[in-house]
């Protein structure tokens, strides 16, 4: 009886595992939510090593809670070392913790390490807080905003979240930051806002500058394609 021939063209079939079942890398496993808040809690152990800033803290954690597989988690926690290596140099301590503007302005963009609260002053004058590149050990942070005919801005990582106390009397109070997913263990700032006849803020990159950031994304776009 002759043998059947093998179909010309075809490539021979893959050998098949035990089972039957088709082998899947390790990376594409798909995550599961203790392994997100496993990489949450990296992430925050390398804030307070001083290898994050605030706003790369948040970044980071925000898109580990929408992280689909294995290999999503690692590529966001690739740049740290392992647990237990030695702890880089955190940055120095944000000596300067009170902000005033009396009749002026007041600019002040936090790069050192903040482990107490913050406080801006404005009377008939404008502060700008801008909190993205300080570094936060515990990934929150408090600020006690005043401001008397004045405004006071405090710009904020995309994703924390942010808790507001305090009173206006002839004056305003506003969030203006994106919410982040529901469940998410997001950094936290806290403002305690006091606002008589002023304007007290809090906004986050998105709108802070909403046409720099458009043109941004636009550009990366473009390069993607």
């Amino acid at each position: 009886m002759s043998q059947p021939t093998p179909q010309q063209g075809r490539p021979p079939s893959p050998a098949q595992p035990p089972g039957g079942r088709s082998h899947t890398p390790a990376e594409s496993v798909r995550a599961s939510d203790a392994e997100r808040e496993a990489v949450v809690e990296r992430l925050r152990i390398a804030s307070v090593e001083g290898r994050l800033t605030f706003e790369e803290l948040t970044e980071r954690s925000e898109a580990a809670y929408v992280a689909v597989t294995r290999g999503d988690l690692e590529r966001i926690i690739a740049d740290l070392p392992a647990l237990g290596a030695p702890g880089a140099q955190p940055a120095p301590a944000q000596v300067r913790r009170r902000f005033s503007a009396i009749m002026g302005d007041c600019k002040e963009r936090i790069s050192g390490r903040v482990d107490q609260e913050l406080e801006a002053l404005s009377v008939m004058g404008d502060v700008v807080l801008d909190l993205r590149d300080a570094q936060v050990p515990t990934g929150e942070v408090t600020v006690v905003a005043t401001a008397v005919m004045g405004d006071v801005k405090i710009i904020v990582p995309d994703g924390v979240a942010v808790e507001l106390t305090g009173y206006a009397v002839l004056g305003d109070r506003r969030v203006l930051v994106r919410e982040g997913a529901a469940g998410a263990r997001a950094p936290v700032v806290r403002v305690r806002a006091h606002a008589v006849m002023g304007d007290i803020k809090i906004v986050d990159d998105e709108h802070h500058a909403p046409v720099r950031r458009a043109i941004v994304s636009w550009w990366d776009e473009r390069k993607d394609r």
